[in-house]
């Protein structure tokens, strides 16, 4: 029902009988003032009407309202809106008019106030303030649940500990390398550059057919030779409590990379990578034989002040000596450095003519990286060491910083292994599946 007022209308779906209050020529009631507004004289009609009906109350309205459509269905109306029969029993029914017209006013009156203009449009402001909020909150978890392109293929994973072979789907097995490999609760974008490593290392062996060190029909093993691989149930445990929003994000991390590799010239490269640098990455052939173009060394700043940037191992002389097989007997010099890799590591160290290369000096001592110095504190060597790992490749903890700094993992791959593409793998990846 429109009337001239349609701002001030309220309307209602009815799931029963339709009541309408309306007034005389000179009267009204309105509902914006309250009770005290009714008149003392009105007529009351009511019919019943098919459901549904609209309900209207006018809370400002007309000199009359046209009741037409109403009339039409309730032919009963005109015996209770006049004549003689509201001339015998008037007091009466003016009385019971009034008593049911307040059943009806006072609801209307509560409900009105709280279903202005201002508190609906408050309620959509504060609707959509959430809904912003739980879209930034929960773009991981949308990542997650997006389709995945590279799970059907399966890795062939040799679990050291139980000495068998596990077979895992890509996917699962990259959540369980990034969840083993870097902490969860690292940026995302350095989680996403894990993930993209990890694919790409994977694929590479795939492509190169590599099997060294892993028994007959393994591709990887579980441990640092290869890529370190935990499965849900030990992500569980190591997580605990914390298990399901990490283990969420490391998803999404995969899942935003999925079908990702790293390529030079076309080719999947050895996407290495390490703990923490001493400042600087390493080439690859101050470490392995062979120098590799897009593992060149690259200045790493992000790392220092980090965690695992300085550490501090203790030997007793004796056991100093008898790991790297010298006498360094009782002077102040204690070996001394004759060469520095590019990446500002030990290259070479000299004791009385005995020549042993840096990396000969971290694993026969067990350290964390080629950049150490030591001095000897009474019966002792204390060795301090910056960095922790290898230095080839992306510094985990380096990726971390850029990501903290705005860097995307786009950015952060580039940065680490030099000249190289980010390229769809799909095709490659469903000729392997095919293959199986």
């Amino acid at each position: 029902m429109k009337t001239k007022n349609n701002q001030s209308n309220r309307t209602w779906n009815q799931t029963g009988p339709v009541f309408i209050l309306w007034c005389g020529a000179r009267h009204h009631v309105n509902f914006s003032h309250g009770l005290a507004a009714a008149p003392r004289r009105f007529r009351f009609s009511w019919c019943l009407a098919p459901r549904p009906q609209k309900f209207v109350i006018n809370a400002c309205p007309p000199p009359y309202v046209v009741m037409r459509r109403i009339r039409a269905m309730a032919p009963a109306a005109n015996l209770l809106s006049g004549g003689t029969f509201m001339n015998k029993f008037k007091p009466f029914f003016v009385l019971a008019s009034i008593l049911f017209a307040l059943t009806l006013v006072i609801p209307a009156v509560l409900v009105l106030p709280f279903s202005d203009g201002k508190a609906s449009g408050k309620l959509v402001e504060e609707f959509t303030k959430a809904k912003t909020q739980t879209k930034a909150q929960n773009t991981a978890s949308k990542t997650a649940n997006s389709s995945p392109k590279d799970a059907a293929l399966e890795v062939a994973v040799f679990r050291s500990t139980k000495s068998k072979i596990e077979k895992v789907q890509l996917e699962d097995y990259l959540v369980g390398v990034v969840a083993a490999e870097m902490p969860a609760d690292f940026n995302e974008e350095a989680l996403k550059a894990q993930a993209l490593a990890a694919r790409t290392y994977i694929v590479n062996r795939l492509t190169s057919k590599d099997k060294l060190g892993v028994p007959k029909g393994a591709l990887v093993t579980d441990t640092t030779i290869h890529q370190v691989y935990k499965n849900d149930a030990e992500q569980r445990r190591d997580w605990g409590k914390d298990y399901a929003w990490k283990k969420k994000k490391v998803i999404a991390a995969v899942r935003a990379t999925s079908g990702q590799i790293l390529t030079y010239k076309n080719k999947p490269i050895d996407a290495l990578f390490f703990s923490t640098s001493n400042g600087y990455t390493e080439n690859s052939e101050d470490y392995w034989p062979g120098a590799i173009p897009y593992l060149r060394s690259v200045s790493s700043p992000w790392d220092k002040n980090t965690e695992k940037f300085i550490f501090k191992k203790e030997f007793s002389v004796k056991e100093f000596e008898a790991r790297l097989g010298v006498k360094i007997g009782s002077g102040k010099t204690i070996g001394k450095i004759t060469a520095r890799t590019k990446g500002k590591r030990v290259a070479k160290v000299n004791f009385n003519g005995k020549i042993l290369s840096g990396k000969d000096i971290r694993t026969k001592l067990d350290l964390r990286s080629t950049d150490f110095a030591w001095e000897r504190k009474g019966n002792n060597i204390v060795i301090t060491t910056k960095g922790f790992g290898h230095g080839v490749g992306m510094s985990q903890y380096g990726a971390n910083g850029m990501a903290e700094q705005g860097k995307n993992y786009k950015d952060i791959v580039k940065h680490y292994y030099t000249g190289v593409q980010i390229t769809s793998a799909e095709n490659m990846l469903a000729t392997f599946t095919a293959k199986k």
